[in-house]
């Protein structure tokens, strides 16, 4: 079947973008590391100021992105994150880069990233027709993994021939290309209802249907157990690569990128693995790749940095099918004018874990040491299954029918 010219564009517009975020969520840390000389916790500071705005303005940011039309909320949020993101490069060239500098650009690009991560899943069944969401869903997140498989590898070189704040100048043009793909877009939005009901309630409104929704609820806390032990690992992997395997930038952009390959093959079959049952893959996407993390803490230099490689491979496959198959899920079940507010709600929960992570990731460091935060972050991961596989998911194959008074609320 083929795909809609207005989904090709916001397929490409969303590869673009994630391969810049691909790129500077990794030299972002280089500049820190190298540049700054930051510390293992100054490093999980770092990394949680990305997603640390899910906390502090995701549910609120869900109902504005409710009231609003959502192309232009993703291009602006684009072009936003670009020019923060060049003010590095040129504290930089005037000598007055400092961490504080580095931590602001950062957390200004989160919160614009919470814009346009919550505007993104609510635009795309104005693009998709509903039965179509899950290849559309599993082209989405294999050209995102396609994004950082190269990204991730293109950063390494990037800083060696370029400089690590010069890396971040380079990458800020993927943003302005992603946000001039989306004003080419023209299908039009529906109509947004006008609403006078006070933020708290609206905000209340959708955190309610996210708990109390019997196949979202196991799904939101799988998925924030799983990001919050994913973010302490994050937190310390470049660390570990760098200072504890004494590897090269390029070495490591390269196997932090490896994950990136089995994310994208998964992504491409994903709609193919549907045949499976849509429910059955969100909990077995998991429970069959996932006790793979535990090789990443046993990486040494010498061959075995492979089992680094492998580890995240494989895991990262599975991952990829599970969020097909979960974003699916809850973008099918929810109604029209909840999308926004159901999207914000999981984001609140499930990227706000992330900064926790991260500081935690960066904290355990500090006081076990990088190898052993790896351990438990692996573990931690490992055990996210456990939420779906004690579910009613665990006893369905696919989707329940709703109707299409129940899909306009």
């Amino acid at each position: 079947m083929p795909l809609p010219r207005d989904f090709r564009l916001f397929w490409v517009s969303d590869a673009v973008n994630q391969f810049g975020i691909a790129v500077y969520t990794f030299v972002l840390p280089v500049v820190a590391i190298e540049a700054l000389d930051a510390s293992a916790f100054q490093v999980g500071v770092l990394t949680a100021a990305g997603t640390a705005a899910f906390l502090v303005i995701g549910l609120p940011v869900g109902v504005y992105v409710d009231r609003v039309r959502k192309r232009p909320v993703l291009v602006w949020s684009a072009v936003g994150r670009g020019l923060v993101l060049a003010t590095v490069p040129v504290a930089a060239w005037l000598g007055a880069l400092t961490f504080g500098h580095v931590l602001a650009a950062a957390l200004v690009a989160g919160v614009l990233t919470v814009f346009s991560e919550v505007a993104s899943q609510a635009y795309l069944p104005t693009l998709v027709e509903r039965d179509g969401l899950t290849g559309a869903n599993g082209r989405l997140v294999s050209t995102q993994q396609v994004a950082r498989l190269s990204g991730r590898p293109v950063s390494g070189p990037l800083v060696q021939f370029l400089g690590s704040a010069n890396a971040v100048l380079a990458i800020t043009v993927s943003f302005l290309v992603s946000a001039l793909l989306l004003r080419g877009v023209r299908t039009p939005e529906r109509a947004v209802e006008r609403r006078e009901r006070a933020l708290r309630a609206e905000m209340a409104e959708g955190l309610r249907f996210v708990f109390g929704h019997p196949l979202l609820r196991p799904v939101v806390f799988c998925t924030t157990w799983f990001n919050l032990t994913n973010a302490m690992w994050g937190a310390v992997n470049v660390l570990f690569l760098l200072r504890d395997l004494a590897l090269s930038t390029t070495v490591a952009a390269v196997l932090l990128g490896v994950g990136g390959a089995g994310g994208a093959l998964a992504g491409l079959v994903a709609g193919r693995l549907a045949r499976f049952g849509q429910v059955r893959l969100v909990w077995l996407s998991l429970l069959v790749t996932q006790p793979l993390w535990v090789l990443v803490p046993l990486a040494e230099r010498g061959w075995r940095v492979a089992l680094f490689a492998v580890a995240t491979l494989v895991t990262s496959a599975g991952v990829v099918v599970y969020n097909v198959a979960q974003v699916s899920l809850r973008q099918a079940l929810c109604p029209d004018r909840l999308l926004g507010r159901m999207n914000a709600s999981v984001r609140f929960l499930a990227w706000g874990a992330m900064p926790v992570g991260a500081v935690a990731g960066g904290a355990l460091a500090e006081w076990v040491g990088v190898r052993n935060t790896l351990w438990i972050a692996s573990v931690g991961m490992l055990l996210s299954v456990v939420w779906v596989l004690l579910s009613p998911l665990r006893s369905m194959r696919d989707l329940p029918v709703i109707t299409s008074v129940e899909r306009h609320g």
